[in-house]
């Protein structure tokens, strides 16, 4: 499994990675009060900035193609985490999280799934290197998870899912557990003993909904890419950037009624992009008098771009016409 990257360079990078980590538990170490809305958004431009620059940097010294493979998978990493932000929504409230301590928890919860998706990752890698057929799985797998997804729409979004309350059931019955919280501690004394906070089970919850969602990420931006250290890039600037998005966008989640629409689309997208890859890589370049095509990185980052762009759009142009037919049915008659 090459990724055309010196080993110098993964060391450095995952220096770096672990570089961040440690200035932002020293900065949550210092803070005492709730993330405010502009420290969040000074936070998320910082990492966005971040991946900016480490993204120019392989367009300029990397690998053939990282550049723009690196911008597609993290703008498609970070638009599939979106649906992230709502399990983190039910999770803290649900558990009843107290402000103060949500920044910690979001924060630890991301770091560990980071390290697990990193398994995920590493082991596709090498599956894809070993046998062409890889895409044909990956990309059926997209397509069904479309398909799925676009049926789907009658259903609530918004909850933590089988998964993550089986993992909190099975922490309560082995961890002692207080029975409310202390601050943003997460173990307390008690008569001797040691106790773990509730907030232990939010971390839990928040960790394993982001390993959950890795099942459709990850073969996602393998369509784009099969370069490991791009896809290991990707998945931690958008990963590590997902708990400033949630502070920024926490009361706008709703807003974005048309989201779903453009994952069912980019999930689509990198499906149908997988299979005609795994054509070509099993030489069924020609079917019948169809000359099987090929996607570029560039086109996909362009149709990614647009998806969002468009989305985005559609869903504020909505909720500008909604609160315009709202505000004319409120308004007394004269």
């Amino acid at each position: 499994m090459s990724s055309g990257v010196p080993t110098w360079v993964w060391a450095l990078t995952v220096a770096g990675f672990l570089g961040v980590v440690a200035f932002d538990l020293v900065v949550m170490a210092r803070r005492r009060e709730q993330v405010t809305t502009r420290a969040a958004v000074l936070s998320l431009l910082g990492y966005v900035a971040l991946a900016g620059l480490f993204g120019a940097g392989l367009w300029a010294w990397g690998p053939p193609h990282s550049g723009p493979e690196f911008a597609a998978g993290y703008l498609t990493e970070y638009s599939l985490s979106v649906d992230n932000l709502f399990v983190f929504l039910v999770v803290l409230t649900r558990i009843q999280v107290p402000s103060v301590a949500q920044d910690r928890v979001l924060f630890i919860g991301i770091v560990l799934s980071l390290a697990m998706r990193a398994v995920f990752i590493l082991a596709g890698a090498a599956a894809i290197s070993a046998a062409a057929w890889t895409f044909y799985v990956l990309g059926g797998f997209l397509l069904y998870t479309a398909l799925a997804l676009a049926l789907d729409g009658a259903e609530e979004d918004g909850d933590a899912g089988p998964d993550e309350h089986r993992v909190v059931g099975a922490l309560r019955r082995v961890l002692p557990l207080t029975e409310d919280y202390h601050g943003s501690r997460f173990v307390v004394r008690v008569d001797g003993r040691r106790f773990a906070t509730p907030l232990v089970l939010a971390i839990a919850a928040i960790a394993v909904a982001n390993v959950v969602f890795a099942v459709d990420s990850i073969p996602a931006i393998f369509g784009l890419t099969t370069n490991a250290y791009v896809v290991l890039a990707a998945n931690g600037f958008a990963l590590l950037g997902l708990r400033q998005l949630y502070f920024v966008v926490e009361s706008l989640l709703t807003r974005l009624r048309f989201l779903k629409v453009g994952l069912v689309v980019i999930l689509g997208f990198i499906g149908v992009k997988l299979v005609l890859e795994a054509m070509w890589e099993t030489h069924l370049r020609h079917v019948a008098s169809w000359d099987v095509p090929q996607v570029s990185t560039t086109f996909s980052l362009v149709t990614i771009v647009g998806v969002l762009a468009t989305v985005t759009l559609a869903s504020l142009a909505a909720d500008s016409r909604a609160g315009a037919t709202d505000a004319v049915v409120a308004r007394p008659d004269e």
